[in-house]
Order: structure tokens, then C-alpha cells, then sequence
């Protein structure tokens, strides 16, 4: 088998570097990531890195995950291109591919391995997401919960929590199965909704939880608490709590702060405040925050947001505590992964000078 013509073209030296870094990983003959590794003589030919390899190249690779689920965008040509090569790459590899069930319905893929997304992470060491932000704030709700690592191939826009090219996503993903990454674990937010001292929904979120009118450009007033201290009374279009993840989403449009990821803190960020002296602020996040609706509030379309998937119904009197979730989401990245790199590259800052 030779190499894809269209490799050739202008790109010698950019895929001879390809290849000695894959032979530093164990994908070529000679380079061993585990014990028993048998590789193919040429690499994965495609311009997404979608590998095509018969079965006489199943080996199991000696690797701290075993079993691997993969989710993804359905219905979006570019994430299932990928997560086909993805399905067959890792199922030559000798690992235990789960799929997720929308994602299997989209590929055509009908066994045993096909499952929800609690099954998926009750059962695998390690998740792969295909798509934006918003696949990945999805997954990792449920994800959360398990004991599981996550890693993502950006399918969507900016993509700060999916750090992999899908052009290029083959030779970091193989760094990780080989056992070389980073790993770091994001706190999440637990929003509940009381009525009346009963409390009526909850949930969780990655990012931020937004109360907020369900109106565009209606101002609702409520009280802010922290750890049971009153703070301030507001009228305003809402506010945002968000940790540290969700720094760079929707607080970040609204005028906060950025809170680098291992910070133990929280910020809040009003929404378009009827006061000039409203402004955001970073508090502990082992902190309580308590919001009190007033019950002058004439809507009943108020709900609060969390990470702008999930809705928790608010009505005028409501008490709504948000706080520092006891799980976890386990994220893994490339060796090479840095913050600031992301920072830098998303948000368009300026580089080096010298």
C-alpha cells in the first residue's frame, strides 16, 4: 500500500514530520507503545486522519484505557466522517468501542455495544466527544457522575473544551491511549429551584447557571445571597454564575472575568444591571449562592439556565440555591495542551513579539 497521493503534493516534509513523530508513538514498525504491538508499514491515509486498516492489523495495545466510548454530533457530516474512522481506528486496536445511541442510529451501527449515555460511562475508561462545546457540555453533565476521562475532537466552533483537530486528531489521540497526557478535573455548579421550601428541580452545569427572565429585554428583580449574608437586591436581565470553565462563555460576553481553570472560585455577572454599581464578582466557590425572587415579579416565564441546555422553571417567591457540585467532569489533554495557548488562539490574542 503506498502513500495517498495527495499527501504528496507540497506536503513531503509536513507528512515526513508526521511520520517520525507517529514512530515515536508506536505507529510504525520498530516503535513499540505496548507489549504485544503489531502496526502497519504506512500511515492512516486521509486528509481527516479517518485510518483504513484491514484486520490483520488488530493488536491490543498496551493502554490505561480499555474501554472507549465514543460520542458525537448527529447528523453533522464532518463529526460522523470522524467518528467512523474513529470506530474503526480504535476497534483495530483491540479496544471495546461503546457508541453512543444517537450516534449509532446516524452510522448504521446496530450490536450489543450500543448504548445511552449513563450506560456509557458506567461502563468506559475513556470518552471520546466529536463536535463543539455543546456536545461536550451535554456529555459531561452525565459524565460527571462516572468515574471516566474525556477528551474531544472539535466538530463545532471555537471548541475550548475539545482540544483535538479533526485534521489532525490521530497522532495526539494516540499520545493519550499510549498513556502520555495531561489530566485535570473541572468542578461543576448544582442549581435547585425551591417553591414554598419544597424543592421543585435541579440539575447541573459545566459552564454557568443564568436566571433570567424567558423574555428578551425584561428585568426581573430579586436578592442575592452568599453563605446566608445578604449581598445586594437587583433589578436587572438576570445573572450569570459561573466557574471557571464557563469563565469564557457566557460571562465572558457579559463583561466577567476569566478564571483560569484550576481556580477554586466562582464569579458572578449581572446581566444588564438598572445601577451603574453592579458589577461582577469572584467569589469562593465553596460558597452558597441564594437568589430570592421577588414575588412582585408579574412573569411566570422566569427560568433558570444551565450551561443554555437545560431550563429549571421559575416562578415569582422561588428560591433558587446554586453551588459547588460534588462531581467532577475528568478531562484528559496532549502533553503539548497549555491554557494560554487555547486563550490565545480562540480569542484572537496577539502573539510573541521577539
Amino acid at each position: 500500500m503506498g502513500m495517498d497521493p495527495r499527501l504528496s503534493r507540497g506536503k513531503g516534509r509536513h507528512y515526513r514530520q508526521e511520520r517520525a513523530v507517529a514512530g515515536n508513538l508506536g505507529l510504525f514498525p520498530g516503535i513499540r507503545c505496548g507489549r504485544t504491538s503489531r502496526w502497519q508499514t504506512n500511515p492512516p491515509q486521509s486528509t481527516v486522519y479517518s485510518p483504513q486498516y484491514s484486520s490483520q492489523t488488530r493488536q491490543t495495545m498496551d493502554s490505561p484505557f480499555k474501554t472507549i466510548a465514543l460520542i458525537g454530533k448527529p447528523h453533522h457530516e464532518g463529526a460522523n466522517q470522524t467518528l467512523t474512522g474513529l470506530h474503526q481506528y480504535l476497534t483495530t486496536r483491540g479496544f471495546r468501542v461503546l457508541v453512543e445511541s444517537r450516534v449509532a442510529h446516524a452510522l448504521g451501527i446496530m450490536d450489543e455495544n450500543v448504548m445511552d449515555l449513563v450506560q456509557l460511562g458506567q461502563q468506559a475508561d475513556l470518552a471520546i466527544v466529536v463536535g463543539g462545546d455543546g456536545n461536550m457540555l451535554g456529555a459531561a453533565r452525565v459524565l460527571s457522575r462516572f468515574d471516566v476521562a474525556v477528551i474531544g475532537v472539535n466538530r463545532g466552533n471555537l471548541g475550548f473544551l475539545t482540544d483535538l483537530s479533526p485534521q489532525d486528531y490521530l497522532l495526539p489521540l494516540e499520545q493519550v491511549l499510549c498513556g502520555h497526557y495531561k489530566s485535570e478535573h473541572r468542578f461543576l455548579l448544582e442549581a435547585a429551584v425551591y417553591r414554598h421550601g419544597e424543592r421543585k428541580s435541579n440539575n447541573l452545569a459545566v459552564n454557568e447557571a443564568v436566571l433570567h427572565p424567558g423574555k428578551i429585554a425584561h428585568m426581573i428583580e430579586f436578592e442575592v445571597y452568599i453563605d446566608g449574608s445578604f449581598m445586594y437586591s437587583q433589578r436587572s436581565d438576570g445573572i450569570i454564575v459561573a466557574t471557571p470553565t464557563g469563565s469564557t462563555a457566557y460571562s465572558l460576553s457579559a463583561g466577567g472575568a476569566i478564571l483560569t481553570p484550576k481556580l477554586n472560585a466562582i464569579t458572578l455577572v449581572p446581566m444588564f444591571p438598572h445601577t451603574l454599581s453592579s458589577r461582577p464578582i469572584v467569589l469562593d466557590a465553596d460558597s452558597e449562592v441564594r437568589l430570592l425572587v421577588s414575588p412582585d415579579n408579574q412573569d411566570d416565564a422566569m427560568q433558570v439556565s444551565c450551561d443554555g441546555q437545560v431550563t429549571l422553571a421559575v416562578h415569582p417567591g422561588d428560591e433558587i440555591l446554586i453551588k459547588k457540585s460534588s462531581h467532577k467532569l475528568h478531562l484528559v489533554h496532549p502533553l503539548d495542551y497549555s491554557y494560554f495557548h487555547v486563550l490565545r488562539n480562540k480569542l484572537g490574542w496577539g502573539s510573541k513579539l521577539f
